[in-house]
């Protein structure tokens, strides 16, 4: 039976869902693509809420693509498989062996689990990679790392077919070189050249950091491709903020509308980014 009387947090919900309506219909039609990082699916709890999110973007119609990493699970399966890594300049040698992990662990294990998990919360979700209908194209980025791809060719129709049926894509970030190989790219690259090939609105780069920080330590909400060279050159934006931020840049320099390097770890993170006023991390815009 229905209790009939109010209570704050009702009414609090019932004001959060009205305000959110202008930002519904702004990304009415729009197509978001979003970087899940392995980091971000650490239960099955981070998982579940993720997984309502793009659902209720769906609902809303907003076009989410997943493009997904899974460098801890393919780490952990090399170890359980006894496969011994080599490493140049800090990068792992990605070699036939290690290849054929990869893909099991991304287009497998990784991908399933989060179109099962899509599924479940009531939406339609498909797996991909991107050798499925030649979707991308690669060139080895660096002899020396094996089969490791930069991409150079891409081809979106199959998103814009799937899209038109109003199911989500959930891309693993594989690739095909010109001789039949198949090619590991890097996620962040991976995510950056579909949204570039679509022409995407955002590109959301969910991250195990709050977004890009100044010198004393603080998030900056927006940033311009000038600030972002800027603090890179002084040393502000070091480590793995780098390669980020270096997707960012040619994600826009694409057509990509912004880009917003947020903490996936924070609950309904796209949600506060796409459907509020004040957003999450830091967006970077054209």
């Amino acid at each position: 039976m229905r209790k009939q009387e109010m209570n704050r947090d009702w009414i609090a919900t019932a004001r959060t869902l009205s305000q959110a309506l202008p930002y519904m219909q702004r990304y009415a039609g729009a197509r978001v693509v979003i970087k899940l990082g392995g980091h971000a699916m650490g239960s099955d709890e981070a998982m579940a809420t993720f997984a309502a999110d793009v659902v209720l973007m769906r609902q809303v119609g907003v076009n989410p693509v997943i493009v997904h990493g899974g460098g801890p699970m393919i780490n952990a399966m090399l170890e359980k498989l006894d496969i011994k890594s080599e490493f140049v300049n800090g990068k792992r040698v990605t070699d036939k062996a290690t290849m054929d992990v990869v893909e099991m662990v991304l287009s497998g294990l990784v991908n399933k689990r989060i179109v099962q998990a899509i599924n479940a919360q009531g939406g339609r979700a498909v797996g991909l990679s991107g050798k499925d209908a030649n979707l991308i194209e690669c060139v080895p980025t660096d002899a020396a790392l094996g089969l490791v791809g930069t991409p150079s060719k891409m081809d979106p129709r199959i998103l814009e077919t799937l899209f038109a049926q109003e199911i989500i894509p959930v891309i693993a970030p594989l690739g095909s070189g010109a001789n039949g190989e198949t090619f590991n790219i890097n996620g962040d690259t991976a995510a950056g050249a579909i949204a570039g090939a679509l022409k995407a609105d955002r590109l959301l780069l969910l991250t195990d950091v709050s977004g890009v920080k100044n010198a004393e330590g603080e998030v900056v909400t927006e940033l311009t491709a000038a600030q972002i060279r800027e603090m890179t050159a002084n040393g502000t934006i070091a480590g793995g903020m780098i390669p980020k931020t270096e997707t960012a840049l040619d994600a826009i320099a694409s057509g990509v509308r912004a880009v917003v390097i947020l903490d996936g770890r924070a609950p309904n993170a796209c949600l506060l980014e796409l459907f509020t006023d004040h957003g999450a991390g830091s967006i970077i815009r054209r």
